[in-house]
């Protein structure tokens, strides 16, 4: 699982690194919950919480099954 949350992670990051910020993966834990930290520009922008529902944690329950929820650390 954790192979396919960075491919789906890799197609989301060139849409953050065009505005000065990036993802990390952090940890997946057993319940399908995926830990995340936004650097750069994503880190302090006001709409962090934004692209981490809209974007993130949507492309990742999209692209890899058994994903619940997406937390950003």
């Amino acid at each position: 699982m954790e192979e396919d949350v960075k491919k789906a992670l890799d197609t989301i990051r060139p849409s953050l690194q065009a505005d000065g910020g990036d993802v990390e993966l952090v940890d997946i834990s057993d319940d399908g919950t995926v830990s995340v930290r936004l650097v750069g520009a994503c880190g302090g922008c006001p709409f962090s919480v934004l692209t981490l529902q809209q974007g993130i944690e949507r492309t990742l329950k999209e692209m890899v099954p058994g994903i619940k929820k997406v937390l950003a650390v």
